[in-house]
This record gives structure tokens, sequence and C-alpha cells, in this order.
């Protein structure tokens, strides 16, 4: 038997460090901040959290997607008030019953699929990098929704529409449940099927992809599809807990939030490669910092700077794995 290569065990060692260093540090998280307030480890705020990190969390799972195979998405929380808008005015103008409530569900979902498949064109068939088409596209979205509301507020007529948003189901939140559901049925979409083989192929080296007979634009093409329709789930989840939306601040910094999520649970920039649980801890990671911040009474104008930090330790530990 021939004896494994030198850089067999090294390799081994860096990927088990890859998949490990958001549990240690979700783990290390906790255990400080159990210690920094006595209130952190009440079942009502740890509820709490996973409730608040959920809106972004389902975002993120859709840009693991993306950033795994090379790509980014900037565009995804205007994209979310732009759906969120839309959704609101189809459930208003067909009187707000329950099949009212079910037809913006169909429509925040399709809407935010087609926004998503629209990025992705411009990415693949226009040849344009996915930075500057989603820069463009963040800008068209929020514009788009301040000129429909007239940069007010969206408010929901039925009442219906609030106790979706505030809906539990075992003591927990229906959005934590839905985010759960959905990183499942994605963590087999990546790990369990040949599109999610293509995705990191794509993303770790797109011209042996196109050699090895993948196509390489209809993978790409389908990440902006899945974020899209992420953002569907999250705008109508988000907006029917508040039972309205503000065309100005509805999904403001979900980039930034979704993106710093897929980062810490360990997916590199560079693609090829990431985990949809480790996204999971990433966005959970971001609620505890700002739980215990605000516990602390850290003013809110620094958590910025206190996420922006976690987020360069994030790439420096990865750069050093």
């Amino acid at each position: 038997m021939a004896a494994p290569s030198a850089m067999t065990f090294p390799a081994l060692s860096r990927l088990r460090a890859y998949n490990t260093a958001p549990l240690i540090a979700l783990a290390a998280l906790f255990v400080i901040s159990a210690f920094a307030s006595p209130y952190f480890l009440q079942a009502q705020n740890l509820l709490n959290i996973l409730r608040q990190v959920s809106y972004s969390g389902i975002i993120a799972l859709g840009m693991t997607f993306v950033i795994i195979s090379g790509g980014i998405d900037l565009s995804v929380g205007s994209m979310m008030a732009l759906v969120g808008a839309l959704a609101v005015l189809t459930l208003n103008g067909t009187g707000g019953t329950t099949w009212s409530i079910a037809l913006a569900v169909g429509v925040a979902v399709a809407l935010g699929s087609a926004l998503g498949f629209a990025n992705g064109i411009a990415v693949t068939k226009g040849r344009i990098a996915p930075f500057i088409v989603t820069l463009g596209t963040m800008a068209i979205f929020r514009s788009l929704t301040l000129y429909v509301g007239d940069a007010g507020e969206f408010r929901s007529v039925s009442s219906l529409y609030g106790d979706l948003g505030m809906s539990t189901v075992l003591a927990v939140p229906t959005p934590v449940w839905i985010w759960f559901l959905l990183a499942f049925l994605l963590d087999v979409l990546l790990n369990r099927t040949r599109y999610g083989r293509y995705v990191c192929a794509v993303g770790s080296n797109e011209k042996v992809s196109q050699y090895s007979a993948i196509n390489v634009d209809r993978v790409r093409l389908w990440t902006y599809v899945i974020a899209g329709l992420m953002v569907g789930v999250s705008s109508i989840l988000l907006s029917a807990r508040l039972n309205s939306l503000s065309s100005t601040n509805f999904g403001k910094d979900f980039e930034l939030d979704s993106i710093a999520a897929v980062i810490i649970g360990g997916t590199p920039m560079t693609g090829g490669r990431g985990s949809i649980w480790g996204t999971i801890v990433g966005a959970i990671i971001l609620g505890i910092i700002n739980n215990m911040l605000n516990m602390l009474g850290v003013s809110p104008y620094l958590q910025g700077t206190v996420k922006g930090l976690v987020i360069i330790a994030a790439v420096l530990v990865q750069r050093k794995l």
C-alpha cells in the first residue's frame, strides 16, 4: 500500500480546523456571555437572539451558495425592501384575508427568485463582475421601493398577517423553525446532490469546471436564484412581524449581516467550499455579540465597529488555516 503523501495530514488538519473553528468560537462566546450577564441564559433571551438573527440568517443561507460559487450579492437588503413592499401591496389589494396572505407569500417568493435571476443573468451572460452588478441593483431596488412608497411606510391592513409574524410553535418563534428547515434542505442540496458538487467545483476552479463539461453559467445563475428565493421568504417573515415596513430602512445592512454570517461560519470569500450549518453558527455568533453589547450598554453606534472587527478577524483566521 502506498504511503500517504506529505501533504495529506496537514490538509486534513486544515479541513478539521475549518469545520470546527466556528463551533469553538460560538462555545467560547457563549461561556463568556453567560458570565458577563446573568440574563443571558434565560430562555426568552436565547429565543429572542434566534428570532432576531433568523431573518438575516435565512438570507445568509442563499448567500452561502453565491459565495461558494465565487460570487457576491450586495443587493439582498434592497431587494428585501422591494419584495416586501410589493407583497404588502398585494396583501392589501386583495382584502387582507387568509388567501391574500398566501398570495402575498407567492408573490414574494416569485419576485425574489426573479430578481435573483436578473442578477444572475447580468453576471453570467453580461460578463459583468458580481460586485458591480449587485452594487447597481442594490441602488435600483432601493430606489424603486422609495418611489413606490413615496419614501414612506407600507402598512398591512390584515391583523392575520401580524399574527403570522408573531406566531410560535412549541414556544419557539416560527421564523426560527423555518430558518432551520431551510438550512436542512439547502444542506442536502449542497452536500448530497450533483448541483451542490458543481457549485463547489465552479467556485474552486472555473476553468477546470468548464473542461469537465460543467455548465458554469447555469450553476452560477441558480445560486443567485436561490439567494433571491431566500430574500423572498425573509421579507415575508420580517414584514409580518412588524405588520409594516419602511421603504428607507427595511432590509438595511442585511447584505452586511448575511455576508458576515457566511464568512464567520467558515466559508472563504475565494469560494470553492463552505458549510450551511457553519453559516447558521456564524449568524448566531453575530446575534450573541449584538445581544451582549446591548446588555452591557454599549452604544448602538459602536456595534458596527465590533461587527467589522469580527469580520476582519474571521478572514485572518481563515488565512492562517
